[in-house]
């Protein structure tokens, strides 16, 4: 028995000293490139470093107390939760909506289905070049389209309320194809046997659709709501490739192209750690709020 128990407690070892081994490489890379950047931005946001200098003077809670004042950052947290709330539900309904028409039996359809995808695996620095033009006051599409059909002319991105929008737009259409593609693998898992059974009961396709369809597509909205809020709060390229300074009155400034310019406009790295590290426990707490939610109102089959 004794023997027995020694052989079992070597096994166990020996599985832990394999699982390490082959874990190493993931954990330096862990280490390295996420743990140890996290730890210095907490201990570089209670100093005042220009990133030239060699010291770092340590000044406590002052980087965040000025952050919480300032009109600026305070802007920039108000244009993200903007940014977040506008694009969210819009990126949500079209991307069901398509996903729905993807779901019939129709000829081409996997052409389609490329084609919605084609802008997800496109560059983000590409695809904001060409709304670019789009946008473009006097040569761009949107206002030809316009002039076309007897409108006026907008200033798409050059004016205070409508730049936020137009990225917005931009950026829904840049991301749809990925949440069609999961929308899809939700509505392919739901058995058509309860579509069946509701015929039989004589529900409308509503009925259908408000009592199968959604509370059975809920585990799928929550992971894209909780993938496209973290995207929603990080969103950096398109702000500055079509707003180089933030647009018109930093109608277009967000959080990480606030803490970009802190840290390589102004060389104020601890300004930029402090506003990074409020994002980081703002989309914390949000994350948290939302798995809350997500418990109680997530149905799995």
């Amino acid at each position: 028995m004794a023997l027995k128990k020694y052989f079992s407690k070597k096994a166990n070892r020996n599985e832990f000293y394999t699982a390490l081994i082959c874990l190493f490489p993931s954990l330096v890379i862990g280490m390295t490139f996420v743990i140890i950047p996290i730890i210095m931005v907490v201990y570089l946001s209670f100093t005042k470093w220009d990133l030239i200098s060699e010291t770092k003077k340590f000044i406590g809670l002052a980087n965040y107390i000025y952050l919480l004042k300032n009109p600026k950052f305070l802007k920039s947290v108000a244009n993200t939760f903007y940014f977040a709330a506008v694009q969210i539900p819009l990126d949500l309904v079209f991307s069901l909506f398509f996903a729905f028409l993807l779901d019939k039996k129709i000829r081409g359809l996997r052409f389609f289905r490329a084609i919605y995808f084609a802008p997800v695996v496109t560059s983000m620095v590409a695809v904001s070049a060409i709304w670019l033009w789009f946008y473009d006051p006097q040569f761009g599409l949107f206002n030809y389209i316009l002039k076309q059909i007897g409108l006026s002319p907008l200033k798409w991105l050059y004016d205070p309320h409508l730049a936020m929008l137009s990225i917005v737009i931009m950026s829904v259409w840049k991301g749809l194809g990925y949440n069609i593609v999961i929308f899809l693998a939700g509505l392919q898992n739901i058995p058509e046997s309860y579509y069946e059974a509701a015929d039989i009961d004589g529900a409308n396709n509503w009925e259908k659709f408000k009592h199968i369809t959604l509370p059975l597509l809920s585990p799928v909205t929550y992971f894209i709501i909780l993938i496209s809020v973290i995207n929603s709060f990080k969103v950096f390229t398109q702000i500055s490739v079509m707003t180089p300074r933030g647009g018109p009155l930093y109608s277009t400034g967000v959080i990480v192209f606030y803490i970009y310019q802190q840290a390589f406009e102004g060389y104020k790295i601890g300004r930029a750690s402090a506003a990074a590290m409020i994002l980081f426990l703002g989309v914390l707490a949000i994350t948290f709020v939302q798995r809350r939610i997500g418990e109680k109102r997530v149905h799995y089959t």
